[in-house]
């Protein structure tokens, strides 16, 4: 061939997938060399093909579409010291780490991209808790995926299917290389977290109030907000003020669990009462005992799990799921909800009988719309903490972002202005935040914001939540978390609706 026939060929040669490729074959030659080199170091029955026995407990979190990871995980380090959990969405990692620590966090390269702040989550992980391995099982169809992981801090993945010993040599790799010392950023700021709660105003004041009066006795608490109130926080609170502060406190997102998954995450299971149950599970109402669960999120349990969660509050019994004989659990309920109960039960989505146990005592915590005077307060408390965070030296807000921040709405609550005010001081090199350093959403007009809708008297409740739906998506832009916080549920609720109305 030519010279010029060469130069010819070479310039309609696909280059980025040519240097996506050789970014593939480079990581897999140190994957490759990684896990050889700690094969080598295992004990004789590793090496056999047994089970690895790891010394200390080794926490793993795996995020993939459904349980059988989890499953098949503790399957091969069924004679080790191995807790693994489960969760179904990239999106809410950062939720777990606030409230627990992994040394592993293993994802499923679709489960990653399906996530809207994928890369952004895993700068926050390499950043706020260095103590986590990420590692990722990768489809062959994603490997144009490796750049985007090997920027965000990612050593080691394998590609599927992969063997059991493939993937226990993985793990138990990215286990003896973990840095040693490091702790949970997440999980301090979290620990730190009641700053969401700061505030003056009296609705606020009568927040605290309520809160010394749940945490003197032992009853059910129900909570309800818009999301991002801080419902997880005052449930958090209640708890360390009460008299179970000792016992273990232990939080379900209701809404984050598939439906058919929710009984045996409560309520444990017994060996052999579904494929890949392998051996005896306790529930987390078990786990619990002589503490507090706290369920957010519950308008989303199913009416099968509502009725046994009703027997459970009634008798302080259950029966793990393929069980004969039932368990007593000594535990505080605390429930949460962003969804109007009260109209889910007119609408037969929700047990009345249900309510009325849950609704013992209430705890209503305001939007942030309502309390502007506190927003000045809570920008101040983030911005302490970030400060914190980053190393920086910011003492406040100019006047003009004050103004800003005050009149808007905040469809996200607190949990919005806090990531606002995160990405405010990380931006700022000076003393003081300006608008500059707001989203672009706080300097455009808000015209499409205070749209009206109305309906004709005898419009179905479907037809209104559609189109309830629609206008909102229409408003930020087909903004679905965006959109979820302002309709105040959960973005799987969303979801939920977008295909039951067939909402593109």
């Amino acid at each position: 061939m030519g010279a010029a026939e060469y130069l010819q060929q070479a310039d309609n040669y696909n280059w980025d997938y040519f240097y996506e490729m050789l970014d593939v074959l480079q990581y897999e030659f140190i994957n490759v060399s990684l896990r050889e080199g700690n094969a080598n170091s295992l004990s004789p029955e590793a090496s056999a093909g047994g089970v690895v026995n790891i010394g200390a407990a080794m926490r793993i979190l795996t995020v993939s579409p459904n349980i059988d990871l989890k499953s098949r995980l503790e399957v091969l380090f069924s004679g080790g010291q191995v807790d693994v959990a489960w969760e179904g969405s990239f999106d809410r990692v950062l939720n777990r780490f606030s409230v627990d620590t992994f040394d592993i966090l293993l994802v499923t390269s679709q489960i990653y991209r399906d996530s809207q702040d994928g890369v952004e989550i895993l700068e926050v992980l390499a950043d706020q808790c260095p103590v986590t391995q990420v590692l990722f099982l990768l489809e062959p169809r994603h490997v144009g995926m490796v750049r985007s992981v090997l920027r965000a801090g990612t050593y080691q993945y394998a590609r599927t299917p992969v063997a059991d010993e493939e993937l226990r040599n993985l793990l138990e790799s990215a286990w003896e290389q973990r840095p040693r010392g490091g702790t949970n950023q997440l999980l301090k700021d979290e620990e730190e977290g009641l700053d969401e709660l700061v505030g003056h105003s009296a609705l606020m004041q009568d927040v605290y109030r309520s809160i010394r009066q749940a945490a003197a006795t032992d009853i059910p608490v129900l909570i309800l907000g818009e999301t991002g109130t801080g419902k997880d926080l005052v449930a958090k609170v209640i708890h360390r003020q009460s008299a179970r502060h000792e016992g273990p406190y232990i939080t379900v997102n209701i809404g984050a669990i598939a439906p058919e998954m929710v009984a045996s995450e409560l309520f444990g299971y017994e060996k052999g009462s579904f494929p890949g149950a392998d051996r005896q599970h306790p529930g987390r109402f078990e786990q619990a005992t002589g503490g507090t669960v706290f369920l957010d999120e519950i308008s989303s349990f199913d009416e099968r799990d509502q009725i046994t969660l009703l027997h459970f509050l009634e008798e302080r019994r259950f029966r793990r799921l393929g069980g004969t004989h039932e368990v007593n659990a000594d535990v505080r309920l605390l429930a949460a909800s962003s969804a109007d109960l009260a109209a889910k039960v007119r609408e037969g989505a929700f047990r009345d009988d249900l309510l009325y146990r849950l609704d013992v005592f209430r705890i209503h915590l305001p939007p942030l719309r309502e309390r502007h005077g506190d927003i000045p307060l809570l920008a101040g408390s983030f911005i302490q903490r970030y400060n914190r965070s980053y190393q920086k030296r910011v003492i406040g807000l100019t006047p003009e972002c004050a103004g800003l921040l005050q009149s808007y709405r905040w469809p996200g609550n607190a949990r919005e202005l806090r990531n606002v005010m995160q990405r405010a001081v990380l931006l700022c090199d000076g003393a003081t935040i300006t608008p500059e350093h707001l989203p672009a959403r706080f300097r455009m007009p808000r015209a499409e914001s205070d749209e009206t809708v109305s309906f004709r008297v005898g419009t179905t409740l479907q037809e209104v939540e559609r189109e309830m739906i629609v206008r909102t998506l229409r408003s930020n832009g087909n903004n679905r978390q965006q959109a979820a916080e302002m309709l105040g549920i959960s973005r799987r609720a969303l979801y939920n609706k977008l295909s039951r109305y067939d909402i593109g």
